[in-house]
């Protein structure tokens, strides 16, 4: 049994495709001779997206603020970390919580770990705010 989230269970026809309805496709091109191949190739692809910081300092430091910070989050930061190592972001984060329900990594440590500054509180360093450019 699979599960869909539109059908719930269900009983595949074929395990050699994701879906009932690919099965029904490629039932129709094997019964009308048609040469085909499933699933054999792949295609890279970019996705472009925009970021917008949260707080910006007459310094230049972009301060980003996070209550949650989730896996999407930290991937994006990754990647603009990559593409645009110019920037200073660091993030100020309400609480140094957990990452995962195993406890092995808090917000800090990931920030250690991929060379973000950080902050646990609700107020900008000063040291932050008089920094200089």
């Amino acid at each position: 049994m699979k599960f869909s989230r539109t059908r719930g269970y269900y009983k595949p026809k074929d395990k050699t495709v994701r879906s009932n309805f690919e099965y029904d496709i490629k039932c129709n091109l094997v019964r009308a001779g048609v040469s085909f191949e499933y699933e054999t190739k792949r295609i890279p692809y970019t996705v472009t997206h925009t970021y917008k910081p949260d707080f910006i300092l007459p310094n230049g430091i972009i301060v980003e603020a996070k209550g949650l910070f989730e896996p999407s989050d930290r991937q994006k930061h990754l990647y603009i970390k990559e593409q645009h190592p110019e920037l200073d972001i660091r993030f100020l984060f309400m609480r140094d919580q957990w990452l995962t329900a195993k406890r092995k990594q808090k917000y800090s440590t990931w920030c250690k770990k991929h060379g973000f500054k950080y902050h646990i509180g609700k107020m900008i360093p000063k040291e932050w705010i008089e920094e200089e450019p």
